[in-house]
């Protein structure tokens, strides 16, 4: 459960800003094509002038070349991981109610991006996911997380279902979301202290995540569609629980 340490790419306008203004002293270095002189470009210098970030003009083809010609906008930064522990223990320790997101199975990066964003607009205290079914943080996932890869705890394990049974013993609730489950999330009383389960869209939980449940509760669906995005689940699913405990 070792976390990552090294500095992390982060590209796009949008993210790097979001990152600059949540916390501009994790920003190693910025990277800013430097035919770059709009409106965006210009904003981006002043706002690195005025954290005392580091800003370097270089030509396109180093941000193509060396970032792996990714949809950049023409901005580049290099970040510092926020250091919050190095195990899922440390990270626990001192939490009177922990909200985690567990995902099983999500290896889209834009979704775990988009996961990510909502895990940390919910104030959630870490995602977890398998080692050996997750996406891994990638400047893609970074993008769409909008900062949120670099501020929320993203703690991938070797045994799932082992991590969900150490939860438990922290008196932890194991709450998987399954569009089987009898009672909907609005049914049941969430407890406070609580792991939400999900899994990818479509192929849902695997069966051993599925009984190490406590307990299952769906989505109540009225439309048309049979199922939702898994980020858009676990912000409904997470919002319940912060709506719960106010």
């Amino acid at each position: 459960m070792k976390r990552e340490r090294e500095p992390r790419v982060v590209f796009g306008f949008h993210a790097v800003l979001a990152r600059l203004r949540a916390d501009p002293a994790s920003v190693v270095e910025i990277f800013l094509d430097e035919t770059r002189n709009d409106a965006r470009g210009k904003d981006l210098v002043a706002a690195a002038q005025r954290s005392n970030v580091r800003l370097m003009r270089v030509p396109t083809r180093r941000l193509d070349g060396f970032y792996g010609g990714g949809r950049h906008q023409g901005v580049v930064a290099r970040v510092e991981v926020k250091r919050v522990s190095d195990t899922l223990d440390d990270l626990l320790e001192g939490i009177e109610r922990p909200l985690l997101l567990v995902l099983d199975g999500v290896t889209d990066p834009h979704n775990l991006g988009a996961c990510l964003r909502v895990a940390n607009a919910a104030g959630a205290h870490a995602v977890i996911a398998p080692k050996d079914r997750a996406a891994g943080i990638t400047p893609a996932v970074s993008k769409v997380a909008s900062g949120a890869a670099e501020a929320t705890p993203y703690v991938m394990v070797t045994n799932l279902a082992r991590t969900l049974a150490e939860l438990k013993e922290r008196n932890i609730w194991i709450v998987g979301a399954d569009e089987r489950a009898e009672k909907t999330l609005y049914e049941c009383d969430i407890p406070e202290a609580v792991a939400w389960v999900l899994g990818a869209e479509g192929e849902g939980m695997r069966r051993l995540t599925r009984e190490s449940c406590d307990l299952l509760v769906r989505i109540p669906m009225r439309g048309e569609v049979e199922s939702l995005n898994v980020s858009v689940s676990a912000g409904i699913c997470l919002f319940e629980s912060v709506r719960g405990r106010k």
